[in-house]
């Protein structure tokens, strides 16, 4: 079963869908003796097989041991068009796998985000310290600036009830009756 696209290494771009897993493809490695490791990719798993020195192996890993989805831009040997890459990454670089490769860079950003959703993976960028989250998250929950609440001037305010909004909040007074020393009546069958 093969299927997302085209091989990566090709002339075309690489897509692979990120809705239609499990997916098998064929990626290009160096170190592998036929250039190409071939890797299935599910939700909870990746397996990455391929043929070192004569030796077949088959890595089963789960994808928590991945490090996010990495966006990056993949410079032309030629020098003519530079490509932007989707991948996901690992902390060990040869077990990187790409996702997407693309001329656009639209594409490229709306295929990252999508591939972090499905994953449910951190989103990472490459600068020149290595890959670092462009994000602040507090565990898998993102933190931006807070946001004014919108029922005031909104265009669906009257959709809304307004009373929760003049409620007041219910207060002891001295006039309120505490009952203190009284023996409790509990009605039992």
């Amino acid at each position: 079963m093969r299927s997302g696209g085209c091989p990566a290494g090709s002339g075309r771009a690489l897509r692979l869908d990120p809705f239609a897993l499990p997916v098998q493809f064929a990626a290009s490695d160096p170190a592998a003796d036929e250039r190409v490791r071939h890797v299935e990719l599910h939700r909870e798993r990746v397996v990455v097989r391929r043929s070192l020195r004569g030796m077949r192996m088959a890595l089963n890993m789960p994808l928590s041991a991945f490090a996010g989805i990495g966006l990056k831009v993949i410079s032309a040997v030629d020098g003519t068009r530079s490509a932007v890459g989707v991948t996901l990454e690992h902390k060990d670089p040869g077990l990187a796998l790409p996702l997407f490769v693309s001329y656009e860079a639209e594409d490229a950003l709306a295929e990252w985000r999508t591939w972090g959703a499905a994953l449910g993976l951190p989103l990472l960028v490459l600068d020149d310290d290595g890959w670092r989250e462009p994000f602040a998250r507090i565990g898998g929950v993102r933190v931006g600036s807070v946001k004014p609440r919108r029922r005031r001037r909104s265009v669906i305010r009257k959709r809304r009830p307004s009373m929760l909004m003049r409620r007041a909040r219910g207060q002891f007074t001295a006039a309120a009756p505490v009952h203190r020393g009284e023996r409790e009546i509990i009605a039992r069958n």
